[in-house]
């Protein structure tokens, strides 16, 4: 029988309590104090990294040179003292686990982690020359490849996909979710500009002759329609997905055999996928924060159908 795991390792647990932290680190900044904001929201990025080595198994959050600790995440109560991996370990090994946790990432957590211990072992105020703007935009695009990661999202993380939310939740969910696209669109850019001009420019001139059809397997679900629309990132031929909405009958023309109807189909944007740069953005509120118009419609010709009469037999 599996034995349960102490509080210390476990998964769910540390998620909830990076719930706290940040709920706390929100509060903290509603009343001006950005210190004491980046300090708790440091702690819950630690907490939820955790969260998301001990969903595969709590040993690799335990500190391997304390035994007690290692018994515990066997399920074997040796000792109330329990002694988890450093920030740094931490943060290396999820960038071996997850795709989009990559150096800058990395860095960046680490960044926040020496700060942290800064602010609370020496004298130093580190979190007071911070350009909060900027953190925050990092910080967010950080806790949210974690949480995908998780299977959570930013909203569903901070409380706001509870109808009951209290507006001021709904209000810094919106803002860190738009933070993070930015920056994601950001990172991608930066990426591609990395490459070697002359790759760049074979990439975009490949792209050039992408057609939607030939690209609906990038598509996560069956889309009503794909059509071609500007990556934000590298400026390539990408594809955007998306879910009729409304159609309007503007023009009918018989034949001899027929009648044939114009209509003006009209599309909402769900998911973006550049094969470029590979940017994907999925959701509405995703591919307005990343700029990109959600709204399409186009004009389709087909023959028109009509329904069978009933009652006339």
């Amino acid at each position: 029988m599996k034995k349960p795991v102490t509080n210390a390792l476990n998964k769910d647990a540390l998620y909830a309590k990076s719930q706290l932290y940040i709920r706390r680190a929100l509060a903290r900044k509603a009343t001006g104090d950005f210190d004491e904001y980046q300090l708790w929201a440091s702690l819950s990025l630690e907490l939820l990294g955790k969260s998301a080595l001990a969903s595969i198994h709590p040993s690799l959050i335990a500190d391997p040179q304390h035994f007690q600790s290692l018994f515990a995440a066997a399920g074997i109560n040796a000792s109330t003292d329990i002694k988890t991996i450093t920030a740094k370990t931490l943060f290396e090994r999820l960038q071996h686990l997850i795709g989009p946790f990559d150096n800058k990432v990395k860095d960046f957590c680490n960044q926040v982690a020496n700060r942290r211990n800064a602010e609370l072992h020496s004298g130093d105020v580190p979190f007071a020359a911070t350009q909060t703007s900027r953190w925050e935009a990092e910080f967010w695009y950080s806790m949210d490849v974690i949480l995908g990661y998780l299977g959570y999202t930013l909203e569903s993380w901070l409380g706001a996909d509870d109808a009951a939310t209290p507006q001021e939740i709904l209000d810094n969910a919106t803002r860190a979710k738009r933070q993070s696209i930015e920056m994601r669109v950001e990172r991608t850019r930066e990426s591609f500009q990395a490459l070697k001009k002359a790759d760049r420019e074979s990439a975009l001139e490949k792209a050039k002759s992408y057609v939607a059809r030939d690209h609906v397997g990038l598509f996560g679900y069956y889309r009503d329609h794909i059509w071609e629309c500007e990556c934000p990132s590298c400026g390539a031929e990408s594809f955007m997905g998306g879910e009729m909405v409304e159609e309007e009958i503007i023009e009918t023309t018989p034949d001899e055999y027929a009648v044939w109807e114009t209509v003006e189909r009209y599309f909402v944007g769900e998911e973006f996928h550049c094969p470029t740069c590979n940017l994907e953005l999925i959701g509405y509120d995703e591919l307005s924060f990343a700029e990109l118009e959600p709204d399409y419609s186009d004009t389709h010709e087909r023959e028109m159908e009509y329904e069978p009469d009933y009652g006339n037999d």
